[in-house]
């Protein structure tokens, strides 16, 4: 992930999340094939526990964000290992529960920033608030699969 501003353009901010939970989720259906291997994109590892933690984890850190600001309050300080770190739980096997887990704590929570973002106007979405990006950069930037293309599609290859 990029810490440069993200690009928006004149998508709704909710569609840009809730299609990027809906293409991590695509991904995702094919995990259940993983050999238990850590995938390596750019300088970490991934796996698919890991990129529905990171996902998740992401969506819930920047709604903090998002509501901490909508109330005038500071937003909670980043202490996420994020990226960094693969834990025990990374690392288990990818089971069809786990995806059906995935998919109802993935789609809540695109469903809980659809909600809230659709009760903004754009000037408020598009507000400049001192260095911080806009609400809708904040959305632009979570809405994003790249922790899902990062394990990418485990399809097994047709036998030939």
């Amino acid at each position: 992930m990029s810490d440069d501003i993200p690009a928006t353009d004149d998508r709704d901010p909710a569609a840009v999340i809730e299609a990027a939970v809906t293409e991590a989720l695509r991904l995702a259906q094919t995990w259940t094939a993983w050999d238990g291997r850590p995938i390596a994109a750019g300088d970490r590892v991934y796996t698919p526990h890991k990129a529905v933690r990171r996902l998740a984890d992401h969506l819930v850190d920047h709604l903090a964000e998002l509501e901490a600001r909508l109330a005038g309050q500071v937003p909670p300080p980043d202490h996420w290992h994020a990226s960094a770190i693969n834990t025990p739980a990374d690392l288990a096997p990818f089971t069809a529960a786990d995806l059906d887990e995935a998919r109802s704590r993935l789609t809540r929570l695109a469903r809980i920033w659809a909600l809230r973002l659709g009760a903004l106007d754009a000037r408020r979405l598009d507000r400049a608030e001192g260095g911080a990006w806009t609400l809708r950069q904040v959305a632009f930037h979570v809405g994003s699969a790249y922790y899902a293309e990062a394990v990418g599609d485990l399809t097994a290859p047709a036998a030939g």
